[in-house]
Order: C-alpha cells, then structure tokens, then sequence
C-alpha cells in the first residue's frame, strides 16, 4: 500500500504543503514580531517625546504639576528616571534606575536611545527608550538633569501575536484539509490511467494484443504514454499477424518449388523420362526452382543480417548507367511476354563510389514489385538522373496505386499489399538504402499507379 502511486503521490503532495506551511508560519511568525516590537519602540519614541517636552513645560512655569505615577496610569507603560548626579532630586516621584544601565553621555548629547532593559531584581525584559531629561529655567535655556526612560514589557507584546498566530494556524489547518482533498483527487485522476494501462501491459505479456487501452482525457504526459502504448499494442497485433502470414507464406513458396524438384528428380530416378528432350526440360525445372528457393532463402537471411546491421559495404567505382541498363534487361523478356510497355530513360552518366551490387539489387527489387502489381499491357518506366549532389533512380508504373494507410506499412517486413509473397523485396531494399546513406521515395495516387525513386548521395 505505501509503496503505491495512490498513496504516494496525495502524501508527497501533503508533505509539500505542510513544509510550505511550516515555513510560511515561521516566516509570518517573525515578520509580526518584528513589526509588532518595531511599531511599539516608535510607540515609546513617541511617548517619551512628549513626556520630556511636558516636563520641560512645567520647569517653565506651569501650574498643572502631573506625577510620574500619574503618567504611569495614563500611558501603561513604566516610566524611569536616571539622575546626571547621584541624590539629584527633580520634584516628581519618579522610578530610579542605575546609571550604568544606559549611555548616560550620548542622552546628553541629545541623543534618544533605543534598547531591551532588564530592571534589576527581575526577570522580565522590557522594550526601553531613553530621552534627555531638561527643565527650562526663567532665563530661556534648560538643565540637563539626567535620562528620561519609558519602558514597555516585552511580555505584552505576546498578547498581540498570538491571536494573530492563532488566526494563521486555523487558515493553514483549513489549506492542509483542501491539500489532503486535492491530493486524494489528483492522485486518483493520475493513477487511474496508470493502472489501467498497468492491467493493458500484463495483457500484452501474456500474448493479448488486442486489448484495448482507455482513452485519457486531456494533452498531458499520460495521455501521450496512452496513445504510445495503443500504437504499441497495435503494432505488435500487427506484427503478430505479419509473422504468421510470412510462415504460411514461405511455407508455401518452399512447398511449390520442392514439390516440382522432388517430382522431377523422382521420375528421372525411376526412368520415366526417356526422351532427352523431356529429360533436359526437367533438369532445367529443377535448376530453375532450385534458383527460386535460393532467391527465397538469401532474402530471409539478408533480412535477418539488415536488422542485426551484420552485413559489410563495400566501396566500390559504380558505372550507374551500366547499371541500370543491366538491371533493365534483367525483365525484357517479362516485359514482352506480358506486353508491358517497358521504357528506359538515362538523362546522366555518374560515377558512385559505393556497392554496386547493394544498389543492383534495390533496383532489381523495385522493378519487381512494379512488374508484379503492372497489369498485362501496362506500362514501367526506369529512369536515371543526377542533379544537386544526388544521383536519383525512379521506377515508376501504371499498377493500382498504395493508399495512404499502405504507404506506411509498405516498408516493413513480412507486409503484403495482396496478403500473397513474402513481403521481403522492399524492406530490404529500404534497409539497403539507408545503410549506402540514402533513401526511397514513394508518390503514388489510386488508380493511377506509384512511383519509387532511389536516392543517393553523388559523393
């Protein structure tokens, strides 16, 4: 269960959200406190202003004379007093504080400090700000006679995070609900087309490539692995089929030429054939049937060394002229026995270094996949052209055309177009064209017949 997409995925998802939510509170946690502290010394600051300058005020001559622990009362905070000189007295019961507690001389200068006190005898901090203390004199000037301090509890200061704090948590508990919620959602959303595809995959390896693959909403990641493994799926289906109509194909091309062999070498074993006429026609069946089944075999294994990439190239002066004009003789006597009208075009003379009997034998397969679908009385076309370093052979004939769904199964091995032959001649003369460094090219329209062309590179 643990090791599951369905639980990992809503759990990381989780475990995500709940540091981010750590983290944000940590993060929030200090700002609150910075600013609450900040906005409560500016408090002080402000407080304390007004404190001396209203002492500073009554030093001047005013009547309204107010305590230090009326102003206490007033305020909530806790005011202090640190004497320039020891026993010097101002007329207000104020708190004393030591002079080694604060920077004496820079509140003399005027300056306005800003610090944590720790009053002795107690173990609370306080947030303090310390003023120049002056009373005016009846001359217009003033007397400098110690630091005013105005303290704040740092304790109090929790009071006004913690609902804050509070606040926080009972959003980011609600967030870490929704996240568990989104989480178990997703999760299911990415799991189910995995385990389905999980379940379609155990049907493939036991041998069901029919199975079908549910669809996946949307274009995302899994979506393309869905449509991957349904192409999958059905390529293997195909090359399951593929397979078995190459076996029953070849065991059927084998069949015909043994049959003939085996009844031919019976009846000239037994004497039956008296006649050396009749005798020379039967050595020549057998010799020919015997170049049929030979032809069959080296295909099978030229396929076989074409995936394996087994196979050698060699390098090699070619006359191409010469040798298209051999392979087009190879079929002159098909061409009139069938009154095929059979042309030759040749508009170039190059020179490849390559391996001529490769390239013979693309060619040849080519013109018989033509003569094979070229009804009687149609007409082939071989040609040959060079142009923008390349060195073009075309055949092209009058057949019934490839529709766009054969154009893409053509190619492959053991695939027939009539479901007859082997399906060999032009998967190894693509996979030969590809290993010269070249490739076929294939126009075809229905009805009106295709064309091949073998490209090569001139240099």
């Amino acid at each position: 269960m643990f090791r599951s997409l369905r639980f990992q995925v809503p759990a990381l998802f989780f475990a995500g959200v709940l540091v981010f939510a750590l983290v944000a509170t940590a993060i929030s946690f200090r700002l609150l406190q910075s600013y609450t502290v900040g906005r409560a010394r500016a408090d002080l600051r402000r407080e304390a202003a007004g404190l001396t300058r209203l002492y500073a005020e009554q030093g001047s001559g005013s009547n309204d004379v107010i305590s230090g622990r009326q102003l206490e009362g007033a305020t909530g905070d806790r005011i202090y007093y640190v004497p320039v000189e020891p026993g010097l007295y101002v007329g207000q019961p104020f708190r004393r504080l030591p002079k080694r507690l604060i920077d004496l001389p820079a509140v003399a200068r005027g300056k306005t400090l800003q610090f944590d006190l720790k009053v002795p005898g107690s173990n609370e901090t306080w947030l303090a700000v310390a003023r120049p203390f002056e009373l005016g004199n009846q001359k217009g000037g003033s007397i400098f006679l110690g630091a005013l301090v105005v303290t704040k509890p740092k304790d109090q200061l929790a009071t006004r995070v913690v609902p804050l704090l509070e606040r926080i948590t009972l959003a980011l508990l609600g967030g870490l609900i929704v996240a568990v919620i989104l989480g178990v959602f997703i999760s299911r959303r990415l799991t189910r087309p995995v385990l389905d595809l999980s379940s379609a995959a155990d049907e493939v390896a036991r041998g069901n490539y029919d199975v079908v693959v549910p669809a996946v909403p949307g274009d995302n990641e899994v979506t393309h692995l869905a449509d991957r493994f349904r192409e999958m799926a059905r390529r293997l289906s195909e090359a399951e089929q593929l397979e078995r109509n190459f076996l029953m194909s070849v065991s059927h091309e084998l069949r015909t030429p043994l049959t003939a062999i085996r009844g031919h070498v019976a009846a000239l074993s037994e004497g039956l054939v008296e006649d050396e006429e009749a005798r020379a026609q039967s050595l020549e069946i057998v010799s020919e049937e015997a170049d049929r089944l030979s032809r069959l075999v080296g295909d099978v294994l030229d396929l076989a060394k074409l995936d394996a990439r087994r196979f050698t190239v060699l390098q090699e002066e070619v006359d191409m002229e010469h040798l298209v004009e051999r392979a087009y003789t190879t079929f002159n006597d098909e061409a009139r026995r069938r009154g095929i009208d059979y042309r030759s075009e040749l508009h170039a003379q190059p020179v490849l270094i390559t391996d001529g009997d490769r390239v013979l034998q693309i060619i040849t397969n080519l013109l018989s996949n033509a003569f094979r679908w070229t009804p009687d009385g149609g007409r082939i076309d071989l040609g040959l052209a060079q142009e923008n370093g390349t060195v073009a052979v075309t055949v092209a004939d009058s057949g019934p055309g490839i529709t766009q769904e054969q154009r893409e199964r053509i190619f492959r091995p053991f695939w027939s177009g009539d479901g007859r032959g082997t399906g060999l001649g032009l998967a190894i003369a693509n996979e030969l064209a590809q290993a010269l460094g070249g490739r076929i090219d294939l126009e075809s329209q229905v009805g009106e017949g295709s064309t091949f062309e073998l490209v090569l590179p001139a240099n």
